[in-house]
């Protein structure tokens, strides 16, 4: 077991002195944020406007989505790293070391989960720029929740690179992936509003639960100030009018169920794979 931690801390020791020396990755993880909210969500929320309001404009919805999208993008592409120790040569020697192969896949899933929470905490301090106000606890909360749906994603992408040696084809899939996981997270659009078809997608996804959550927590900081719902929590309005689907708690246990299913997979995929 001294072995397996050892090997676990090394592994993420590397992905994140990597990841600080790539400026060019650095310098993009910071300006990407800024785009989506900049671009993306202030241009969509000058021409949708939420059934029922609820008191809360369209930036402030689509904000935690856009957290979530930042963890997607940052996590599952983390896993990259697999191809290219595989193509350099590393990989097979961290293959045939004394060390559990599961660990080596822990190392890099929390190395990529690290990652994708220093991308989200550039979007929370970047909260109070677009009107929204996060006291301490809700920061540590959006940590816990970025921090789980990091290892979820993570591993996934890891599940899926482990038997993959083509840059390519890993992209491919990853492209496929992506995007249905993230344009069915209710991060653009309340998960009440949406076809049957749909809604029945959105549900299975666990990128929903971790938007839901996000959303959850945010506004729990904010009372109505008018309308019916004044001087209760906005997330009791925001729950009427469809704009969060469930509780924290039951969004909190989803996701960390799945983060253990999908860690439990992607360590045993990579467990599995052939030198």
């Amino acid at each position: 077991m001294r072995i397996a931690v050892k090997t676990i801390y090394t592994i993420w020791l590397r992905e994140a002195k990597t990841f600080s020396r790539e400026k060019f990755r650095v310098v993009s993880m910071i300006a990407q944020p800024l785009l989506y909210l900049a671009v993306v969500a202030k241009g969509i929320s000058s021409a949708v406007t939420l059934n029922g309001n609820a008191g809360i404009n369209y930036l402030t919805f689509m904000y935690p989505g856009i957290i979530g999208m930042s963890i997607l993008f940052t996590s599952i592409f983390s896993a990259v790293s697999i191809i290219w120790d595989r193509e350099f040569g590393f990989l097979k020697e961290v293959l045939v070391a004394p060390v559990p192969r599961w660990a080596v896949a822990l190392g890099k899933t929390f190395g990529g989960a690290t990652i994708s929470m220093i991308q989200a905490t550039i979007l929370i301090l970047i909260a109070p720029i677009i009107g929204i106000s996060l006291s301490p606890l809700i920061v540590v909360e959006m940590w816990i929740m970025a921090l789980l749906i990091g290892v979820a994603l993570t591993a996934l992408g890891i599940a899926i690179a482990a038997r993959m040696s083509s840059m390519q084809a890993f992209q491919m899939v990853m492209n496929f992936l992506v995007m249905p996981l993230y344009f069915l997270s209710g991060a653009m659009f309340p998960i009440t509003s949406a076809p049957p078809l749909l809604k029945a997608l959105m549900t299975v996804n666990p990128l929903t639960y971790c938007v839901d959550g996000l959303r959850n927590i945010i506004f729990s900081n904010t009372l109505m100030t008018a309308g019916p719902f004044v001087g209760r929590s906005v997330v009791e309005a925001a729950m009427s009018f469809g704009l969060i689907r469930w509780s924290l708690v039951f969004d909190m246990s989803i996701v960390t169920f799945v983060a253990v299913v999908l860690t439990a997979a992607g360590a045993y995929r990579f467990n599995n794979q052939q030198e």
